[in-house]
Formats: C-alpha cells, structure tokens, sequence
C-alpha cells in the first residue's frame, strides 16, 4: 500500500495583488511556512506559471520547479480548470464564460474554444516537463441547462451532446497520452461530468480513454446528496487526484438542493473549511489508503464563513494528522505460525 502524499494546497483562491500572495516565490514561503509540502497551481496568471512557455521549454520548467523546491514543496499537479470549461459552453452562457478567456477571444466562442484547446495541450506538455503525472480540469458544459428539464429534453440530445463532448475532447487526452499525463475531470454540478452516470457516459463515448480519469471531491457530492464513500468503491481505479474540501447540507422546510438563488452563506448546501463540514474525512482518507491512492491530498479551501488564511493554517494540521502511514505488517503477524506446505495439505486432509 501507498502513503497519500501532503499535506499540499490549491493556490487559486489564495492569489492575489499583496503579499506574499502575488509571486510563485512568496506564496510558497508563505505555504510551507503553514506546514504544506505541496502546491497545486492553476495557469492562467502568468506571475506564477507562463503556460505556453513552460510547455515550450525545458528551461523555464526547470526555472518554476527550481522557484518551488527552494521553499522546501513540490508542484503536484497543474491546473485548467477554467480553460477546461471553456472547450464545451452551451451558448446560453457565452456572455458569462467569456471572461475567463483573454479579451481578444470574447464575443468569439469558436475562437475561444479554440484557445482553451490549445491550452490543454499546452498543459500536457507542460506537465511532462515538470515531471507531473496527473492534471486537473473541468469537461466544460454543453447539457447543463437542461439538467432538470422543463419542457422535455428532446429525444436524442443527451447523446448528442455527449457523442459532441468525446469529438472535443478525444484529440486533448491523446496528447496527455503522449505525454504520460492523466487527465483529471473534477466531477461537479455546472459541468456535463457531473456524478458517476455522467462520467461513465461520457468515458463510453471516449473508448474507456485511458487518460480519462477523475479528480476526487467529495464537497460536490455532499450538496448533491451522492454518496460519496461509494463512489470510492466504484471508480478508486481512476481517482489520481483528491481535493479536500468540506462542505455541509442543511435542508428546510424552505430549501433544498438548489439553494432558493441565495448566497453562499444562506444557502443549504454550502462548502466549510475542512473539519466543519458534515465530510467523514477519516472514512475517506482509509479508503483512499486501501486503495493504493497514488496521488497527494491538496486543499481547495472554499468556505462561506471563515477567514481564508485560517482555513490554510488549520487545514495543514487536518490534512496532516487524516492521512495514513500505511503499514507494512499484518497486526497478526505475532501469531503466524510459518509457512509449510505439508501441514497445509495435512490439514486439508490431502
């Protein structure tokens, strides 16, 4: 068995314009100062990782790893997630989604989608040069408005969508494959790759792609009232990357599941820093343990109510004292009696 790797930390909701929070340099100080041994970075601010030029030359990879070892961390993962979203927008959202694209590719949804294609494979690439192994993204939305349909979905079109989802997304996981890299869907409502009925849809569509694989987070099946220890049971054989992020669901007699449009801190369902959501991290961690779970334990620190720097100091702590140290030895082993193959076959009775 495999020892998770971690404590590490998801930099996206920690950038910013001050410091330490504005250089690669600093906000891994800053990161290992709180105990992480790990940081997890997304792509599109090129203050800490120039995509395009990291996936075009050794050098400056080198350059970002060598910034990142120097704080004691490692980079475990590379992040697109919002140039994920971007290879699959029902136009219904075009206005939104445009502004996570560069200005000059808004009001233009085939050239923006031909960006964040580009970006993917930039990713690949980039990846492999700094020796990564595992890559986190959204599948982008192309059936979402019609999730919880009203009027009737026509017939066919959950499978149009998803025949046109595999035609997008099949030519980006054979570049991850050339590159050695797995591609890791975060299953979350907004995306087609929602739950596990519509992951395995789309992995039919895809020829069971080797690369497509799965980033685990279990705040998102908390909110949609998924059991998520099961689904460790069904799909551990292509989870490589885990979030931890609580969350907590609340229902009234007023709201559900789908909020009532209030905010993050009236909603039911809401996302918490680890330990003060309803998550049984302890049943996760084990089962992540016993499945030989390759990959580390980052924080996506999301929470309604606290403070984000205490969220990172606190979950350094939480992720640290939930992972195990898996054992080589059998707790029984005190009482084997050896090995023998005639006793064996004598109590048999052969």
């Amino acid at each position: 068995m495999k020892t998770i790797k971690g404590p590490a930390i998801f930099l996206a909701q920690f950038i910013g314009d001050q410091p330490p929070f504005n250089s690669l340099a600093a906000i891994c100080q800053w990161a290992s100062g709180l105990g992480y041994k790990g940081v997890q970075l997304p792509t599109l601010d090129s203050r800490f990782i120039d995509l395009q030029k990291a996936a075009e030359s050794q050098t400056y990879a080198d350059e970002v790893k060598g910034i990142v070892n120097a704080a004691g961390l490692e980079i475990t993962e590379l992040s697109t997630h919002l140039q994920g979203q971007l290879v699959a927008v029902n136009p219904v959202y075009d206005q939104l989604f445009d502004g996570f694209a560069p200005e000059a590719y808004r009001n233009s949804p085939r050239a923006r989608q031909q960006w964040a294609v580009q970006q993917l494979k930039y990713a690949a690439q980039a990846s492999k040069n700094l020796g990564l192994t595992a890559h986190a993204t959204f599948s982008g939305a192309l059936l979402w408005p019609m999730v919880y349909p009203w009027p009737q979905r026509p017939a066919g079109l959950v499978e149009a969508g998803f025949a046109e989802l595999a035609k997008r997304w099949t030519p980006i996981l054979n570049v991850f494959d050339e590159c050695g890299v797995d591609l890791c869907y975060e299953v979350h409502p907004g995306e087609d790759l929602h739950d596990g009925i519509s992951y395995e849809m789309f992995l039919e569509k895809v020829g069971q792609h080797p690369r497509a694989c799965l980033l685990y987070d279990p705040s998102h099946f908390v909110l949609q009232c998924l059991d998520y220890l099961a689904y460790l049971d069904i799909y551990h054989e292509r989870i490589r990357m885990f979030h931890v992020k609580d969350a907590e669901f609340n229902p009234t007699g007023r709201q559900g599941v789908y909020g009532g449009y209030q905010n993050w801190t009236d909603r039911a369902g809401r996302f918490r820093s680890p330990g003060d959501g309803q998550v049984d991290f302890k049943a996760i961690f084990s089962k992540l343990a016993q499945y030989d779970f390759p990959g580390w334990a980052v924080l996506e620190w999301e929470c309604a109510l606290k403070h984000p720097e205490d969220g990172a100091r606190e979950s350094a702590k939480f992720i640290k004292d939930h992972i195990i140290r898996v054992t080589d030895k059998a707790f029984d082993d005190f009482a084997a009696a050896g090995s023998d193959a005639a006793l064996n076959r004598a109590m048999l009775g052969l």
